[in-house]
């Protein structure tokens, strides 16, 4: 698959990461930084063209203007063993590819295999929600992990214990990423992936739900995931910067959603709401 590298000067990380939480929006597939200077956002040529003109709009709101790169064709996994780091939440879980070394003995490990061209620059709120898991007491519970790209939070979940899990994801990359995860970590009979948007959820019942999507989406689609929330259910959001938790914690409690606590990390936010018995 060929790719186009937008590359944006950016005045510093913060602004980095407003634009990475905007542009999340579109389908670019990873970010990168290089240095605090220049952010880069990837996404395949053939989506570019759907989005173009939206995304030059975004960046000219933000005073700001960026270089379309072709990409040539390279050696992916040689890359990603370059530039994806194992994600290690405190000694407790490890999040790593197979080119990585094993788990040290006793710690929690799941194995995945990111099928991007480069590092995905989301690392902190993947760490954000799998702690938020590891502390959730998932164990016997039937749970949704929404946007669930290659499948790692869903992963972590039923190696927690959880009795089973569905995997939503709108891209057909991320669908197909996924099978093969859940299938190299032993797991592809607790978990089961469903290619589509928030409508694939309709009518189904969940205990806990994780959703590390952006603002937007989770805006627009939380009134869902309510629906489909058992009494006392948990439901876990990221993908998301300081400035747009009131807005998150405001709808929650709109559709009888009780805040439990928020965290963040590296700029990066987790709200974790649950429903009133």
């Amino acid at each position: 698959m060929d790719y186009i590298s937008l590359q944006i000067p950016i005045s510093d990380a913060e602004q980095g990461d407003i634009l990475t939480a905007e542009l999340a929006d579109y389908p670019f597939e990873s970010f990168e930084t290089e240095g605090s200077s220049v952010l880069k956002a990837y996404i395949p040529s053939e989506r570019l063209v759907d989005c173009k003109s939206d995304v030059d709009a975004l960046l000219e709101r933000y005073g700001v203007s960026g270089r379309y790169i072709a990409i040539e064709t390279q050696n992916w996994n040689a890359l990603w063993e370059r530039n994806f780091p194992a994600v290690d939440v405190e000694g407790r879980l490890r999040i790593r590819a197979p080119f990585h070394a094993p788990a040290p003995e006793g710690e929690l490990e799941v194995v995945v295999m990111p099928k991007m061209s480069f590092g995905t620059g989301h690392h902190a709120t993947t760490w954000l929600v799998s702690r938020a898991v590891l502390e959730l007491g998932v164990a016997g519970r039937t749970g949704l992990d929404m946007g669930s790209g290659t499948g790692v939070l869903s992963i972590v979940a039923v190696k927690c214990g959880a009795r089973h899990v569905d995997a939503v994801d709108i891209d057909d990359w991320a669908d197909a990423n996924c099978r093969e995860n859940i299938a190299a970590n032993g797991v592809a009979d607790r978990i089961t992936p469903l290619l589509g948007d928030v409508r694939r959820i309709a009518g189904r019942h969940y205990g806990f739900i994780l959703a590390n999507i952006n603002r937007n989406i989770l805006l627009a689609d939380m009134a869902s995931y309510a629906a489909t929330l058992e009494a006392g259910g948990d439901l876990v959001m990221s993908g998301f910067l300081e400035a747009d938790v009131p807005a998150i914690v405001s709808r929650a409690k709109e559709l009888g959603l009780e805040l439990v606590g928020t965290t963040s990390r590296e700029g990066w936010q987790l709200v974790h709401v649950r429903k009133t018995e």
